[in-house]
């Protein structure tokens, strides 16, 4: 049956960045609609790898990621759960010398941001680390980040939005969007119709959908990030693991099972990402070869998503440059899980207050000129950037 609904916020897309939009403007008592074409948080913000870190991002997201950080510290009486969260350290490894210059270099480039980079030389990485490779170079460890479960924590941002008083709606595919000079109009392929004065768009993978219907399209390409889980296995990882060029990334959680990402899944006909046949063999060789205590494991589960990507690896975030009211908060490149909290805590910051204590400028949508079209139509969506 059909309805017809008015309220302050609409969002479109229910992962950890809606999710938490919702959350965070119900704290303010602002009225919000938070829509998914699926289950909230089940989409890429619940199969990612589930890496919390800062280590590794660009410049441009230290404020985001920094806020973030203590976000997460908060996160049992944000959502009701820990979502397994652990503070391991995430290890960026080096294979080369010129790796471990590079992982130098940024230590020196971010140390104002608290992250407490330490450069582990090869010997003491073979006496702390034995279990990896012993032909490393070297790595950065950041002792306070960390890892959690994707399936636990994203979900829980849409309940405890809901709990809040948002209006969560699941199963909810919306077909047409568009601003008549006052308000938005929203309706679903079940045939809802929403009024809204603002429009949140936070719709991942198909973020560039809704820019373009607002005269802003974008070069968003969508990767398919590959991962696995084993059996479970004696605990020996006490860090999570990611590499500086990338390839490969691994934790280890509680009950022994090691999660391992690294390659690409592809896109099925029907429009759904499953697995690569022809990357699986890649993943376990890169597995075994870096983490010797896998090798004869068994690997129980093979998985993939759908992650937006832009060019630069940076989010699309702010405000539209063509309607007002209409906030972007899409194109995360495969590392939009730990930042998240923090995207819907600055979205929530935008409706009520008109601005936001983060910068955000180089992440605007007035990056991508027509020009920036044609790269991002060519790139390959390769990046080295971990998924997380």
């Amino acid at each position: 049956m059909s309805s017809i609904a008015q309220t302050e916020v609409v969002i479109i897309g229910g992962g950890i960045v809606g999710a938490s939009a919702a959350l965070f403007l119900r704290h303010r008592g602002v009225p919000v609609t938070l829509l998914d074409m699926g289950a909230c948080g089940a989409r890429a913000s619940g199969v990612n790898y589930g890496g919390v870190r800062r280590q590794g991002r660009p410049l441009e997201q230290m404020p985001l990621t920094a806020r973030a950080h203590e976000l997460w510290a908060q996160l049992h009486s944000l959502i009701g759960t820990d979502g397994e969260y652990v503070r391991s350290g995430h290890l960026k490894l080096a294979r080369t010398e010129e790796d471990l210059d590079q992982l130098r270099a940024y230590r020196d480039r971010t140390r104002e941001w608290g992250m407490d980079l330490r450069i582990i030389e090869a010997d003491e990485l073979r006496r702390r680390f034995d279990w990896l490779d012993p032909r490393l170079a070297g790595g950065s460890l950041c002792p306070d980040d960390g890892h959690a479960n994707p399936r636990l924590v994203s979900p829980a941002f849409a309940q405890a939005a809901a709990r809040a008083g948002a209006d969560v709606r699941e199963q909810q595919h919306v077909t047409d969007t568009r601003f008549d000079g006052k308000r938005f109009i929203i309706r679903t392929a079940g045939g809802d119709t929403l009024y809204a004065r603002y429009l949140l768009n936070c719709a991942g993978a198909w973020g560039n959908e809704i820019a373009t219907r607002f005269g802003e399209p974008v070069p968003e390409s969508v990767i398919h990030p590959l991962m696995m889980v084993t059996e479970p296995l004696p605990v020996f990882m006490n860090v999570s693991l990611g590499i500086q060029g990338g390839g490969i990334y691994a934790r280890q959680v509680q009950r022994g099972n090691c999660v391992i990402g690294g390659g690409r899944g592809t896109l099925h006909s029907e429009g759904y990402a499953k697995p690569s046949r022809r990357e699986l063999p890649t993943l376990l060789a890169r597995a075994a070869e870096l983490l010797p205590p896998l090798r004869g494991a068994q690997v129980i589960r093979f998985w993939t998503g759908m992650e937006g990507n832009m060019p630069d690896h940076n989010p699309v975030l702010g405000p539209s440059s063509t309607t007002p009211g209409l906030f972007h908060a899409f194109g995360f490149s495969g590392a939009g899980f730990q930042i998240g909290p923090a995207v819907g805590e600055v979205l929530s910051q935008l409706v009520a207050d008109g601005e936001t204590s983060v910068p955000i400028d180089a992440f605007r949508i007035e990056r991508y000129a027509p020009a920036a079209h044609a790269a991002g139509s060519s790139c390959s969506g390769e990046h080295t950037l971990e998924n997380s």
